[in-house]
């Protein structure tokens, strides 16, 4: 039987590539091959005699397939606390309301981040306001620290669960997978629980999801720009009921979308 080290040398010698004080540098440094880490030329470990050791880059690549799985967008990837921009949330010298109603939702954040590190159960938090006034932001902010403590995180927009849920319709082999999966990652959230179609069908999933999350307090994130009243209209009095049970509620608002002032600053206009 071969050693690990005869293994590993077979496998470096087939590729070209030798060991030096425990990196690894490919023998051909204009070769076309592309690699991303040059210590263990994407092998992921590092030779010591007859004892491989795991490179440093098993952890980067490992935030990067949680980040992946999490099925957070590109364009939320990049979304942080210390990122977050009170700016946006300007109002006149008499009204205060949006800056402290921002405030309040940042330290809340945070705060749940801090108690889902510390403890996996317990209460979840439902941001709510107009569009454009940074709900997705720190849903993102929240996903993207979380992942970098390595704690499980799933990343839905609901309009696309709702059309994943209904492409399923006749195989439920893979909506059992998609709703266990839901149901049971140690954070969700769900982003853009608006106005939709909601079908009996969709909102009794939403149910089954938000009820056994609510059941085995594992907390849920939840953004929309329904009020209470409206949200019972469209999934329903019993969806609505244990949402709130099982939330923190905080409201953001702003005078302008934030995305138009985003936008405006690119611009350069006013």
């Amino acid at each position: 039987m071969k050693s690990v080290k005869d293994i590993l040398n077979s496998n470096i010698l087939s590729s070209k590539t030798t060991y030096t004080n425990h990196r690894a540098i490919p023998t051909h440094p204009n070769s076309s091959e592309i690699v991303e880490c040059l210590i263990c030329h994407d092998r992921g470990i590092i030779l010591e005699e007859d004892i491989a050791y795991p490179c440093s880059c098993m952890q980067t690549r490992k935030l990067k397939n949680q980040f992946r799985h999490a099925r957070i967008s590109r364009e939320l990837l990049n979304c942080r606390f210390d990122k977050f921009k009170f700016d946006y949330y300007s109002s006149e010298m008499t009204d205060h309301s949006h800056r402290e109603g921002a405030v309040r939702a940042l330290s809340a954040a945070k705060n749940f981040v801090n108690d889902c590190i510390q403890n996996p159960y317990g209460l979840g938090i439902l941001f709510t306001g107009p569009v454009g006034s940074g709900k997705t932001y720190l849903a993102a902010s929240i996903a993207n620290e979380l992942m970098e403590s390595n704690l499980a995180v799933l990343f839905l927009v609901v309009p696309d669960l709702l059309d994943e849920l209904r492409a399923t319709y006749k195989s439920e082999v893979n909506e059992l997978d998609l709703l266990d999966t839901a149901r049971t990652i140690p954070i969700l959230i769900l982003d853009d629980l608006g106005a939709h179609n909601y079908t009996d069908w969709t909102r009794n999933r939403l149910y089954s999801i938000i009820n056994y999350r609510l059941n085995e307090q594992l907390p849920t994130v939840i953004t929309s720009n329904l009020s209470l009243d409206e949200m019972e209209d469209y999934i329903g009095v019993r969806t609505t009921s244990r949402i709130i049970q099982s939330s923190r509620i905080f409201r953001l608002t702003v005078l302008k979308d934030i995305r138009l002032q985003i936008y405006q600053e690119r611009e350069g206009k006013k």
